[in-house]
């Protein structure tokens, strides 16, 4: 059965599939995950139950969940729909995502399972003096968790106008109120057991669903993937040609190519730096588990993204640029408005349902990081020096997710408006930035010391945040040709000297530099704690599975 192209005046827009629909599957989602949440991690928690399921998950459990946690609204919808509109420019985003996962695979996952034991600070400060360093590493965590969870959470309230059609700020302030609570019930009743399992399922289904979408899109043109770059190119007369060949999105020019190396080094370095993927890495059992989730988790994502080429073309060819543009949501709107025009409502519906599952599922991962790093690295670590019942941690952490999950909703809302890509780009940068150096040097140089982890952390973090501040995507760009303003602030408004969208061609190396030279300005020196810290990292003699002291 074949539908006529979909094209939809703007007003008409939100009222596209069956909002009534939408909810009820969204509605049976909610209520499915929570009863296996409390089926599965119901009762009372120990401290590392709460915070890494006590490594209670296999290498390809943790692998699905892993691509659960990371395959967010960006990746699903966003990506859609910027290979939809800037064709080969929107799909450099996912080879930049895919790629990061070596950087995981090689140089992190394996040695941070043997280090740590539940957070990223337990790594940094094992062979540093422990609380300035674990305040630092907190401090960074806490950034990147924030500026990814709001970045998610605005995302929802931005979506609910074309997947559940209501219209207003009250209505998007209320779904994204809606889905914090959720996230915020997920941990407190399942902590990373049924953040986890919430994961496992949201994965499965983006990916059967984008698999089927994928299969429906190649039928319509004998699955021949050259006649489906056609007709995208044929439905995007303003392009043409272009759209197969670099630099629609911005131009070409040395700015530009510049700008895209400097967004390649934050995706590619960012993703080893995020604390709620470190933190997965101690839900497993061993090292030898870590390094399998990863494996899983790059055949998972890798597949994934080559889905959303033949989804992001689809969308571009049977919906058409104009109609995704003029939909509420713009460029995130593709996947769902391909979905109708595949499969109806129906198909709609279940999109709709599964692109609320992955806001659900990653920023009840990102809550879990959050209250992790409050609870157990600033609470119990610094303010009380390790010397606090578990019973009372895990209550901070529970009171820090319920802290946490008010600042994202209000942030949410104050952001749903606003140009969220920053806030994303914000988040792998600092993560780059401020915490893979720091990294690095723990595990692999010998002569890192507390200063140089002091210098790096802080030193990456101001430096990606201050050059964001002062860049093109916060103020300077001026509007586009329909009115909108493609900065943040408005356009009477412009404090811009920074000209890359992205920091981190010079974020990265000055959080590199200042690592080094920290470390070479202080006396402080540690041989027998890192050769013990290397053959930690190397063998996880001393680890085990994750407990409680």
């Amino acid at each position: 059965m074949t539908h006529t192209p979909l094209m939809l005046p703007t007003a008409e827009a939100s009222n596209v599939g069956s909002p009534a629909l939408n909810i009820t599957i969204f509605a049976v989602f909610v209520l499915v995950t929570l009863t296996i949440v409390i089926k599965v991690a119901s009762g009372k928690k120990t401290a590392s139950e709460m915070y890494t399921a006590g490594g209670a998950f296999s290498g390809r459990q943790n692998g699905i969940a892993i691509a659960g946690d990371y395959l967010s609204a960006a990746s699903f919808l966003g990506i859609a729909g910027a290979i939809a509109l800037q064709g080969y420019d929107g799909f450099l985003y996912s080879i930049g995502f895919l790629v990061a996962w070596l950087v995981a695979l090689l140089l992190v996952a394996e040695l941070m399972r043997n280090t740590g034991r539940l957070t990223m600070a337990d790594v940094l400060s094992y062979r540093l003096r422990q609380r300035p360093v674990r305040l630092a590493a907190a401090s960074s965590a806490l950034a990147v968790s924030f500026f990814y969870l709001l970045a998610q959470m605005a995302g929802a309230g931005g979506l609910v106008s074309l997947l559940l059609g209501l219209d207003g700020e009250a209505a998007q302030n209320l779904v994204i109120a809606i889905v914090g609570i959720v996230m915020v019930m997920y941990v407190l009743i399942g902590g990373m057991k049924g953040t986890t399992w919430v994961q496992i399922i949201k994965a499965v289904l983006l990916i059967s669903a984008t698999a089927v979408m994928t299969v429906w899109v190649l039928a319509k043109y004998g699955f021949n993937p050259s006649g489906l770059f056609d007709a995208a190119v044929q439905a995007n007369p303003a392009a043409g040609e272009n759209l197969l060949k670099p630099g629609l999105k911005y131009g070409i020019s040395d700015t530009t190519k510049i700008d895209f190396i400097s967004l390649a080094l934050a995706l590619v370095l960012g993703t080893a730096g995020l604390p709620h993927v470190l933190q997965r890495f101690y839900t497993v059992p061993s090292s030898k588990q870590a390094r399998k989730s990863v494996e899983w988790a790059i055949w998972l994502i890798g597949g994934f993204y080559l889905l959303t080429l033949v989804i992001g073309f689809g969308a571009g060819a049977l919906v058409g640029p104009e109609t995704i543009g003029s939909a509420p949501g713009g460029a995130n709107a593709a996947a769902p408005l391909l979905a109708f025009e595949l499969g109806g409502s129906v198909l709609l519906g279940v999109v709709s349902g599964i692109a609320f599952a992955t806001i659900l599922a990653v920023v009840a991962g990102l809550t879990i990081t959050t209250s992790a790093t409050f609870a157990h690295d600033i609470y119990k670590e610094v303010f009380k020096r390790g010397n606090v019942e578990p019973e009372k941690e895990v209550k901070v952490a529970r009171i820090a997710a319920l802290v946490g999950g008010a600042v994202a909703i209000l942030g949410g809302m104050l952001a749903k408006d606003q140009n969220i890509a920053f806030l994303v780009a914000l988040a792998f940068a600092v993560a780059a930035s401020a915490n893979l150096p720091t990294i690095l040097y723990s595990l692999f140089w010998k002569g890192f010391n507390t200063r140089g982890a002091l210098w790096s952390i802080y030193g990456g973090l101001a430096t990606a945040i201050g050059l964001i501040i002062f860049s093109p995507v916060v103020s300077g760009k001026g509007v586009d040709a329909t009115g909108k303003n493609l900065s943040m602030l408005p356009e009477s408004i412009d404090i811009h000297w920074f000209p890359l969208d992205n920091p981190g061609l010079v974020s990265i190396p000055v959080g590199f530099f200042l690592g080094w030279l920290g470390s070479k300005t202080s006396k402080e020196h540690n041989s027998a704690k890192y050769a013990e810290m290397e053959v930690r990292s190397l063998t996880g003699h001393g680890v085990g599975k994750a407990v409680d002291h």
